[in-house]
């Protein structure tokens, strides 16, 4: 039998890479005889540019950057040609944030405008940016500010871009020309893990806020904020903060959307740079994994563009997930024949624990 591994990555726990190690591991327990071929997967979130990376053998350039919480870190560029690949979880990602630092309104998104203006000055003309995985909710104002946009108040005071979604509230005018003028002879492509707006039940706020530490209160304050941002930033024209994707990454969505960029899904272009299509030709059962099987996953995760690709060409996906969250004819609407659910060990090895679970689905599976 001939078997495609391709997960994505487990959140705070597992590269994609690791994941399809494990995943690899456990399956050749039960099935020796099996052919298979792993092959990572990324839907625009961490581990985007390693995936694009390894699929166009491209130079990677490291870039020290603002991290979301101040800190430094290291973001890494991946450069093919005159096109640059950035990934938002390199500059802001919820992995550079101790769990017990987590906060959504103070982490900015600066890091990832730094590495912006160092893929612009590397000669790039081409800017790909993998939107997901990050500790901001601040609507890419610190990335715009990185760029060089300013914002005031009613008074005409000036407004921090960068100190965090928080800080956005008071914002009554935002001077975006600046960032306009540094990006003006690139493209922009924001490749985007979720097609969520920025406001609303499932905007970059409600939606995605508690995940990085914000409480209720919090969650509505920056609501609020992003309210207040998005209006300011494009007075009389409140489409910009609906349209597909302006929620992704903390609402980074949205300023790529300022700027110009042009808005495709994150899963689509490493579909494309691995040959995705091509692998599940030569396979008879595709296997995936990610955290968590969700209502996120539902807005346009690795898994739901996987199952449709999947379907496309008749062959059978099983989704190994550390939990299922939605029911047997949701996922099995989007194209996913079967879903199992991990279960939590605590204090187990993570690849373990997955190479364990994936040896249990072979069983089912291999013939």
């Amino acid at each position: 039998m001939r078997v495609l591994i391709a997960p994505d990555d487990f959140a705070g726990t597992l590269s994609a890479a690791e994941a399809a190690e494990a995943i690899a591991a456990g399956w050749r327990w039960s099935a020796p005889g099996d052919i298979l071929t792993l092959l990572p997967l990324s839907d625009g979130g961490p581990g985007f540019v390693q995936v694009i990376a390894v699929a166009t053998d491209a130079e990677m350039v490291p870039v020290g950057v603002r991290g979301p919480m101040g800190e430094t870190a290291i973001g890494v560029i991946a450069v093919v040609e005159r096109t640059a690949y950035v990934e938002s979880a390199h500059g802001c990602g919820l992995a550079l944030v101790h769990p017990e630092r987590r906060d959504a309104g103070a982490a900015t998104s600066y890091g990832v405008g730094q590495l912006i203006a160092a893929a612009i000055d590397s000669g790039a003309r081409t800017i790909v940016v993998g939107l997901g995985g990050t500790a901001s909710t601040d609507g890419g104002a610190g990335m715009l500010a990185a760029l060089g946009a300013t914002a005031t108040d009613a008074d005409g005071a000036t407004v921090a871009l960068d100190a965090g979604g928080a800080c956005l509230a008071d914002i009554a005018a935002v001077d975006l020309g600046p960032a306009l003028e540094r990006v003006k002879d690139v493209e922009l492509i924001a490749a985007t893990d979720v097609d969520a707006p920025l406001i609303g039940p499932h905007g970059a706020a409600r939606g995605f806020a508690p995940q990085k530490g914000a409480d209720p209160e919090a969650v509505e304050h920056l609501e609020q904020s992003l309210t207040a941002f998005g209006r300011a930033c494009a007075p009389g024209d409140a489409t910009r903060s609906e349209l597909p994707g302006a929620g992704a990454a903390g609402g980074l969505g949205f300023a790529f959307i300022l700027l110009g960029a042009r808005r495709v899904a994150g899963f689509d272009v490493v579909r494309e740079a691995v040959g995705l299509d091509d692998a599940i030709a030569g396979s008879d059962l595709v296997v995936t994994g990610e955290g968590s099987v969700d209502w996120q996953s539902l807005r346009g995760k690795a898994v739901t563009g996987l199952a449709a690709a999947a379907l496309d060409q008749g062959c059978p996906l099983v989704v190994i997930a550390g939990r299922v969250e939605v029911g047997r004819r949701e996922y099995g609407a989007l194209g996913i024949t079967e879903a199992y659910a991990i279960g939590e060990e605590p204090g187990s090895n993570p690849s373990a624990v997955l190479a364990r679970a994936a040896a249990r689905v072979a069983d089912q599976w291999s013939r």
